[in-house]
């Protein structure tokens, strides 16, 4: 329950201070008659607070996802599976689809159309090699004799990197579209703000996918022993 708690206050400390940041607590009733002011702070477009309440739900998945985890291979039957190497490619694959992406954003609001869609198309095939190289690990267990229902650490595996397969699934439709839309209308206002959107999704996702894999590979495990030991 501890471990539950501590994921969940990082999350919606991760969430406030990003909020924070798009200048959600920003302050209109103090701004009348400045209405034409320059210098005034743009307001916080609606799509992003709604992928930040998103973000915050999905973070909270993983989360609970997570403190099952923990909870769960205290038992008795609980045997650790040895994780295919090719994870750290894959790691490396998602990262560069992150930072794709973050490119992409800096050549979209300078206006480097050419630039944009060649990086919209790199963060896609990036997107789809993760997923490929995620079924490759998959296969590669299963040919080793580590199947879903042999131990309860199979199956968590399975179960944690399908969840996070499926939301990267669900980013590469949202990528997938706004490269379709920059393709046709180019890129006005409506696309950097998607393309704004799909990084930071990108972003979170390369995060929740390092937690998870730190935790499947043991590191976050050693570290909750030791903050164990310090509140002991």
């Amino acid at each position: 329950m501890s471990i539950m708690l501590i994921f969940l206050t990082a999350i919606a400390a991760i969430v406030v201070w990003w909020l924070a940041q798009q200048r959600l607590a920003s302050k209109p009733w103090l701004e009348v008659g400045h209405a034409h002011d320059p210098r005034r702070a743009a307001p916080l477009p609606a799509a992003k607070v709604g992928l930040g309440v998103f973000l915050a739900v999905v973070g909270s998945l993983f989360a609970l996802s997570f403190s099952a985890y923990f909870m769960r291979m205290a038992s008795s039957d609980w045997g650790a599976l040895p994780l295919p190497g090719f994870l750290w490619v894959n790691t490396a694959i998602l990262a560069l689809a992150s930072v794709a992406l973050h490119w992409t954003k800096l050549r979209a609001e300078s206006r480097h159309g050419e630039k944009a869609r060649t990086g919209l198309l790199v963060a896609l095939a990036a997107g789809l090699a993760f997923l490929v190289g995620q079924l490759f690990a998959w296969r590669a267990l299963s040919n080793a004799g580590y199947l879903l229902a042999g131990n309860p650490a199979n199956s968590f595996f399975y179960m944690l990197t399908g969840l996070h397969g499926l939301h990267i699934l669900g980013g590469l439709a949202a990528l997938g579209r706004v490269t379709m839309h920059a393709s046709d209308a180019g890129f006005d206002r409506r696309t950097r703000l998607s393309i704004e959107l799909c990084a930071i999704y990108w972003h979170f996702m390369l995060a929740v996918w390092l937690v998870l894999f730190a935790l499947l590979s043991g590191w976050a495990t050693e570290v909750v022993v030791f903050c164990r030991q310090l509140l002991t």
